[in-house]
């Protein structure tokens, strides 16, 4: 089978680079070409743009790059219709896959949604291009299932978290051999999770650093992006006892003690690695005003959405200072806070389900393709 895959983000590169493993074992002739980053090129198939040209965050940041996302869709229109694959997968970003997914459908190519967009958040009026222009949606979130069969009557398949396999697969090392080949000391580890795009590292590194001279006692340690070159974090790494290590999250999560988190994926993966967090978010002035008129979520994290209660503090916009990022860390330091944090955590990773959602996934589509 020909397959087509779309992912515009790093979380869906991880995501999708699974997928592809799962795909490959269950179709011995699959043939994938896709939109991703260097995880699914280390799978293999052919790579048609890398998502480090797509990334724009925030509602005035896509109103500048319109044109570039524009062409984008002009030019992965044209480059589906050459390869004609028997089905295109979307993963997540949905302003871009949705506009493909109304074309394709109009095509007769069929259309397959995986991690559907969380138009439970916001725009919940795409529904009716869900239902129109998606033959099969894969949820992975508990909460989803209702949202769209109860409240909207469109069948899905809750599929469990990927997340999980991608930390459950993923190859482990020892803590000695980990801090002896990235240059820390005995210090226990704080890890910065600043984001994946430049626009949010600017807005959020400077601050999560600022703290870093009020603890002493234990080594900062960002973790870089891979679709970021170092010489870009360089210009904020004015303090002492910051270290930086690039394309190595998993390993840092496995050994900090605890982490200060740019909101998305990361503040699961975190929370999942039963790494105590604070949730930090800030963006444009314009986009922050334009999100709170129309997000109307108690919660910003998928951990606290998930559980339905504020697990982990979050820090939005104003709040989101030197103040009270040096309180919140100080408490996730407390032995008994951090006790009861842990047991929550266990609690959401029960609620997510097993391990195996690539696996499920890609057998669902090639028996939907049969």
């Amino acid at each position: 089978m020909k397959y087509y895959i779309i992912a515009g983000e790093a979380s869906g590169d991880l995501h999708g680079s699974n997928l592809m493993k799962a795909l490959y074992k269950e179709d011995a002739s699959a043939d994938i070409r896709f939109w991703g980053g260097d995880l699914m090129q280390n799978v293999g198939g052919t790579i048609v743009k890398h998502y480090r040209e797509l990334a724009f965050m925030g509602f005035a940041e896509v109103v500048m790059n319109l044109k570039t996302i524009l062409n984008n869709i002009k030019i992965c229109k044209a480059d589906i219709e050459k390869f004609n694959p028997d089905v295109i997968i979307f993963i997540d970003y949905p302003g871009f896959n949705m506009r493909i997914a109304k074309w394709a459908k109009l095509k007769g190519i069929k259309t397959h949604y995986y991690i559907a967009p969380q138009i439970w958040a916001w725009k919940e009026n795409r529904i009716k291009a869900v239902k129109r222009d998606f033959d099969k949606l894969f949820v992975i979130l508990p909460f989803e299932k209702d949202f769209f069969e109860v409240k909207h009557h469109f069948p899905v398949v809750f599929v469990g978290h990927p997340l999980i396999d991608a930390i459950h697969n993923r190859v482990k090392t020892d803590e000695a051999t980990f801090r002896k080949e990235n240059n820390l000391d005995e210090k226990p580890i704080i890890a910065i999770l600043p984001g994946s795009r430049k626009q949010e590292i600017s807005k959020m590194l400077s601050v999560m650093l600022s703290i870093v001279t009020d603890f002493p006692d234990y080594q900062f340690v960002i973790a870089g992006a891979p679709s970021q070159e170092y010489h870009f974090y360089e210009q904020f790494l004015t303090t002492k006892n910051v270290k930086f290590i690039s394309n190595k999250t998993y390993d840092l999560l496995s050994f900090a003690k605890a982490a200060l988190v740019t909101s998305g994926t990361a503040t699961l993966e975190t929370a999942l690695f039963k790494v105590p967090e604070v949730v930090c978010y800030k963006g444009s002035w314009a986009s922050y005003q334009i999100a709170k008129r129309i997000i109307t979520l108690k919660y910003i994290s998928l951990v606290n959405l998930i559980m339905d209660e504020e697990v982990v503090t979050e820090l939005i916009q104003d709040k989101f200072n030197s103040k009270n990022l040096k309180q919140e860390l100080s408490k996730l330091l407390e032995e008994n806070h951090r006790k009861a944090l842990l047991k929550k955590y266990d609690d959401l990773e029960s609620k997510l389900g097993g391990i195996g959602a690539s696996e499920k996934t890609a057998k669902l589509i090639l028996n939907d393709l049969k």
